[in-house]
């Protein structure tokens, strides 16, 4: 038996198995079409959704699933509110996609834009390209497609370096990597993310990333090599 993970995070359970720890295995990523998930003009995809043109913006995904442990929404909450208190570049304001605006908002601290629900990839290309940064506050979480779809985007990710985020983020060169559930560090990435001096730079790292990394034909070629070993070990013709 060959396994296959899409992250190294699940390969080290693997690893760690009774059962299946002398079994070979590979690491191949989940790819999305990078030709798709390109950027779009930050201005551009600004004025499509109706959002600040010159005001750094942070997004956050999943505002639904706040009630859910592993997705980290207290988490997040304690990095803004650090983030409010001890960080000069207070100028950020917060982009929430896939929620509407509830009828009683809780106060994050920064304003915010409610996207409601994106029902075309079109509008998430627009609202990844949109804004400074992505930030995945979770607990627990494997390769997320908002992290990898971001950054094909161009829009560096703010994550705790735990789970699949390793596989997407390469600290301080596509994203930051806050150590694990340490709120104040989460909120240093944040001001570290959304810094425009590095803004450019930085965007054209997170989208190397995902061409050399979660492209179609990286999979195609890695699954290749995959079944190619499974043929020569059976000796299948």
């Amino acid at each position: 038996m060959y396994i296959v993970t899409p992250s190294r995070w699940l390969a080290n359970f693997v690893s760690e198995s009774f059962l299946m720890k002398s079994w070979p295995l590979s690491v191949i990523a989940n790819p999305i079409d990078t030709d798709f998930w390109s950027p779009i003009d930050r201005r551009v995809a600004r004025e499509l959704l109706g959002l600040p043109l010159n005001i750094p913006l942070l997004a956050f995904g999943s505002f639904g699933a706040n009630s859910a442990h592993h997705k980290g929404f207290d988490l997040l909450l304690s990095a803004l509110e650090n983030f409010r208190d001890n960080h000069q570049d207070k100028n950020l304001e917060l982009v929430i996609f896939g929620e509407c605006p509830p009828e009683f908002p809780p106060n994050l601290g920064f304003p915010v834009h409610y996207t409601g629900h994106l029902h075309d990839d079109f509008s998430l290309r627009a609202l990844y390209s949109s804004v400074d940064a992505v930030t995945i506050p979770s607990r627990q979480d494997n390769l997320p497609n908002v992290g990898v779809e971001s950054q094909s985007c161009g829009t560096p990710v703010v994550g705790f370096n735990i789970g699949g985020l390793p596989d997407i983020v390469e600290h301080l060169n596509t994203g930051y990597l806050a150590k694990a559930f340490d709120t104040d560090d989460l909120a240093n990435g944040f001001s570290w993310a959304i810094d425009r001096r590095r803004s450019k730079s930085l965007s054209l790292q997170a989208r190397e990333k995902s061409i050399t990394y979660f492209s179609k034909s990286v999979a195609a070629d890695k699954y290749l090599k995959v079944y190619k070993s499974c043929i020569k070990t059976h000796n299948v013709t």
